[in-house]
């Protein structure tokens, strides 16, 4: 009875507490309404004042956090009351500075050159694809990683040809010059001749005594290139073909750049037929690739001298040629390209990678090369001006010139222009397409010289998946070399990173970095 008799007082003492009971439901509605009011302030975010600035609204955003919550709460209230990444977008970048991404920046940055690339897959039946057969239809856009690869190595090619040049520029007046050692990026490859090129024009002689201190800048021939060929059997088997490779530097000297402004088409030398469907190139491009020097051949006459010569010592096995060359020498080396590719019977397929070339001549030319079956690759920074000079765009509009001709009197005028104007240029080959905004390293209003810098387009061809797609996440090219040679056009957060990683930018009394004249091959 005592069992029972507690059991009911307990139920009586429940039900007066429960919310079905009549005679405690007012209290229990007023207790429902505050829970319920308690649960919409933390659901709900009060409404930000609208007149109130950014500056404002981040002070009120800080002291509400500073007021409420645990020490760690607060610290992290703290920081998202500042939203830093609206009122600086670039900070917006700073997300992805965790440990693993601040590793990976110190991975990147001290790579001297030798870092991981594209995976070194055997090439073997396939090189003639990746040489250009089928123009790399395929296997630009999305960027196959084989071919991404052989054009970074075809621009470290490039790259060796700078730094020898710059190493020691001058030329001797009194004798020809002697044969130096060319350390090359792939040492499977060995120099077997140096290029020179000649300017068919010279300074006045008052340039002399205005400036004579600048030497090597005014003299008429200068070193602009090398040929070599791979000389390892494993790289050999790997490729599929014994390789030789014409490597060419860009503008460097004052009669360069003289060349350079030398726009006005001429016909090629060995052109017939009629006048207004001859092949034009650049008056100054056919200067330099044509003239000879006091003590130095042309570099038409070199090129073809020793890949002949070549081809006779490697005879009966597989060969190819590869010319690569960045501006001027991108010109220079659709020339070469064009001379190769009939100097000889049974010469070796021809293939040009060029990177941020100018137009080099007209629509006949470009024509000229294609028939010829020389093979061009060009890689081209979308905010590169060099790639869109010199001359007109007519050339270049040939779906809506047909399109035009239609109308017959609009098709003709484009026609008579196109085969008149002095300027009436044309570019020639396959295009890869990279755009220095698509970089997350690099300034979106980086400046002329960067969008046309070679070390630039190797870090954006190595980044480059699609023209869709964001910037490779898993690229390995080295940035120490970009941090040098473009380091005002670097994002300031990365160079800020690169500080506080204490990597060394500095030379010296000089402000650069030293790098090795010789990188260790990608390979």
């Amino acid at each position: 009875m005592m069992q029972i008799g507690s059991m009911s007082s307990q139920a009586t003492a429940n039900l007066k507490l429960s919310p079905l009971n009549p005679l405690t439901r007012r209290s229990s509605s007023n207790l429902t309404r505050v829970h319920l009011a308690n649960l919409e302030k933390l659901l709900q975010k009060p409404p930000l004042p609208e007149k109130l600035s950014s500056t404002q609204t981040v002070r009120q955003n800080v002291s509400e956090n500073i007021d409420s919550g645990s020490t760690e709460k607060r610290g992290r209230n703290l920081l998202e009351g500042l939203n830093l990444a609206r009122l600086w977008p670039e900070m917006r970048v700073a997300d992805e500075m965790s440990p693993r991404h601040l590793n990976r920046l110190q991975q990147l940055l001290n790579k001297t050159g030798e870092g991981e690339y594209s995976p070194r897959n055997n090439l073997g039946r396939r090189w003639r694809e990746y040489h250009g057969r089928d123009d790399w239809e395929g296997l630009i856009d999305p960027l196959d990683e084989n071919l991404r690869r052989e054009v970074v190595r075809y621009g470290e090619f490039v790259q060796a040809a700078y730094r020898f040049f710059h190493s020691n520029p001058a030329m001797p007046l009194d004798e020809a010059p002697k044969a130096r050692h060319v350390a090359l990026p792939d040492r499977s490859y060995k120099v077997t001749k140096s290029l020179y090129a000649t300017s068919s024009v010279g300074l006045p002689k008052w340039v002399d005594d205005v400036a004579p201190d600048l030497g090597w800048m005014t003299q008429r021939s200068s070193w602009v290139g090398y040929v070599a060929v791979c000389d390892d059997k494993r790289e050999i088997q790997r490729m599929g073909r014994r390789d030789i490779v014409i490597s060419l530097r860009g503008t460097a000297t004052c009669l360069e750049w003289a060349e350079n402004v030398r726009a006005q088409l001429i016909q090629m030398p060995d052109e017939e037929g009629e006048q207004e469907h001859q092949a034009k190139v650049e008056c100054g491009f056919m200067s330099l690739f044509k003239t000879r020097g006091a003590h130095v051949p042309s570099l038409a006459e070199s090129v073809v001298e020793e890949v002949k010569r070549l081809m006779e010592l490697y005879k009966g096995e597989e060969l190819s040629i590869t010319v690569t060359g960045h501006s001027l020498g991108a010109a220079l080396a659709l020339l070469v390209g064009d001379e190769l590719s009939s100097c000889a019977k049974g010469v070796p397929p021809v293939a040009v990678f060029s990177f941020g070339g100018p137009r080099v001549g007209n629509r006949s030319f470009a024509n000229r090369i294609n028939e010829k079956n020389v093979k061009v690759l060009r890689i081209v920074n979308s905010q590169d001006v060099i790639t869109r000079v010199p001359g007109a765009f007519l050339g270049e509009c040939k779906p809506e010139k047909e399109k035009a001709k239609k109308t017959g009197v609009v098709g003709g005028m484009l026609d008579m222009l196109e085969d008149n104007m002095p300027l009436a240029y044309s570019h020639v080959g396959t295009e890869l397409r990279v755009d220095t905004k698509m970089s997350p390293y690099l300034k979106p209003n980086a400046d002329m010289a960067c969008c046309h810098d070679l070390e630039a387009y190797l870090h954006l061809v190595d980044g480059f998946l699609a023209s869709n797609c964001p910037f490779r996440s898993n690229a390995k090219r080295s940035l120490a070399r970009l941090l040098q040679d473009q380091g005002s056009n670097v994002k300031k957060l990365y160079t800020s990173k690169a500080k506080s990683l204490s990597l060394n930018l500095e030379r010296p009394g000089q402000g650069i970095m030293h790098f090795p004249i010789s990188l260790p091959s990608p390979s």
